[in-house]
């Protein structure tokens, strides 16, 4: 184990409970994050996927679906109001639902964006 796993895992074991599990709900969504802008996908479709949003949702899971529903955006350039997402959530105790509710929004806003550009360009 090297010094920052070891540091990682020091900081983790001193949190409460609830705590480790956001710590953790965290590393995978930073996790998902960076392998989606890492991954090279060869043909990304131009209209969204149709990936409908289960009953019970964490705000992980929805970044993860929000990011495969929308293949064509960059997600790269997202990731700090993703972020703020995230962290109002895990940090602020803010509803996921409402979260959820958010990211589906900014996410359709994006697209549209993209889309309103694609068709002036």
């Amino acid at each position: 184990m090297n010094k920052g796993e070891k540091a990682l895992l020091a900081s983790y074991q001193r949190l409460p409970r609830e705590q480790q599990q956001a710590l953790v709900d965290y590393a995978e969504w930073l996790t998902t994050r960076y392998a989606a802008v890492s991954e090279n996908l060869a043909t990304t479709p131009e209209k969204p996927l149709d990936i409908p949003r289960p009953e019970e949702e964490s705000v992980v899971k929805a970044i993860r679906r929000l990011s495969n529903t929308y293949p064509m955006l960059d997600t790269s350039e997202m990731l700090t109001k993703t972020s703020s997402f995230m962290t109002r959530h895990v940090m602020e105790g803010q509803d996921s639902g409402a979260i959820i509710d958010e990211m589906e929004d900014y996410f359709r806003e994006c697209y549209e964006k993209q889309a309103g550009d694609a068709d002036g360009a």
